[in-house]
């Protein structure tokens, strides 16, 4: 009897125990709900927009008409100048400088002593020469006089004709080797820093100094292979220094017909007058070259194109709404891009709100003024 007891007894705590621990949890259990109550209603109030917000109504863009312009087809590149002509003064034979008749970094004039090596030797060979080709003519004059008469035979004559033409033979050796003792100016330019000093002794082949001449001056630059169609003769350059302000223009005289396998680019070659002598052999050059030039290219802002897998998009004003048209495009400017197709003069072209809109979307224009010409970049 006493055990039934004790077993309803342990029964009974349990049981109360379970009762307690259950009303624990359920109380939890609304706490929980309540805060996740609160949250949830006050997330949906933030995301439901207020009455007038900025969804409604038409989406505000800048637009502009489309009207055709001239556009020009422009590369910029760099280059080098370079002296229209340029010679290394070298003597062909070895002595002793006697003189130097030039004065660093002055203009000369073609055929103009520049230096002298000592050639008293090859003077005094001359003067014997001299000499023997008097004897020498003489014996021949006296010769052909006894042979008109048949006093001599033709083979006594020959002989006497055949020393003086190897008299006279050995003369211009000897004045030959006289002129290569000489370096004259072979044309007209600015001569350069002189290497050698008058009294020196100098091997053959020794660097005198330079001639350059710098008026007209040459450009020297590059442009991608394929350009190579629309580079031309008499074509007009123009570029600046960067060690003045001032602009200048040239001409193309030359182009390169092989392409460079190593750039993939062709060398070309224009020329500019230099008579002011502001332009420097050697100096970096800052060059642009119209290719061609479109008179009536249609042209827009390159943000007004969308770049999709497709190809290429604009939208356009139409009866309010912002309407998707396909273009194909030519060339490209800093700012702007050539339309071959898809676009005509007189479309309201979208600029602004591009990543709003869509396809039928209502928009609120506002009109920009037409872009200035440009012209294309390489």
């Amino acid at each position: 009897m006493n055990e039934q007891r004790f077993i309803v007894a342990i029964f009974t705590r349990i049981f109360e125990n379970y009762r307690e621990m259950k009303q624990k949890y359920i109380a939890f259990g609304l706490v929980i709900f309540s805060l996740f109550t609160v949250i949830s209603c006050k997330d949906q109030k933030e995301e439901t927009p207020p009455p007038g917000g900025k969804r409604s109504g038409p989406i505000k863009v800048d637009v502009m008409v489309v009207s055709p312009d001239s556009l020009r087809n422009i590369i910029y590149t760099t280059g080098t100048l370079l002296p229209n002509e340029k010679i290394e003064l070298r003597n062909e034979v070895a002595g002793r400088i006697t003189g130097i008749f030039f004065d660093e970094g002055t203009e000369v004039s073609k055929g103009t002593l520049l230096l002298k090596i000592n050639d008293q030797d090859l003077q005094a060979q001359l003067t014997k020469n001299a000499v023997q080709e008097q004897m020498a003519l003489d014996d021949e004059f006296r010769k052909r006089k006894l042979l008109d008469i048949k006093a001599i035979s033709q083979e006594e004559y020959d002989v006497s004709a055949n020393l003086l033409r190897s008299v006279q033979s050995e003369k211009k050796l000897l004045e030959a080797q006289i002129a290569k003792t000489e370096i004259i100016a072979p044309l007209s330019g600015r001569i350069g820093l002189r290497n050698v000093s008058p009294g020196s002794f100098i091997p053959s082949n020794s660097l005198i100094a330079t001639l350059q001449q710098v008026d007209p001056i040459k450009i020297e630059f590059s442009v991608p292979e394929k350009y190579i169609r629309l580079i031309e003769v008499n074509m007009e350059i123009r570029f600046s220094m960067d060690y003045t302000q001032e602009n200048f223009t040239g001409r193309v005289y030359a182009v390169e017909p092989g392409v460079d396998p190593a750039t993939r680019t062709i060398r070309v070659r224009a020329i500019c007058s230099n008579s002011s002598r502001k332009l420097a052999p050697g100096a970096f050059a800052r060059i642009s070259l119209i290719l061609e030039e479109l008179p009536d290219a249609v042209r827009i802002p390159s943000e007004a194109i969308i770049g999709d897998l497709d190809g290429s998009k604009v939208f356009v004003l139409k009866n309010g709404k912002a309407t998707e048209k396909r273009v194909e495009t030519g060339l490209r400017t800093e700012s702007e891009v050539q339309i071959t197709n898809g676009l005509q003069p007189g479309d309201t072209l979208i600029l602004t709100g591009l990543l709003q809109i869509i396809d039928g979307t209502p928009v609120d224009p506002r009109l920009r003024s037409m872009i200035s010409s440009g012209s294309s970049k390489q």
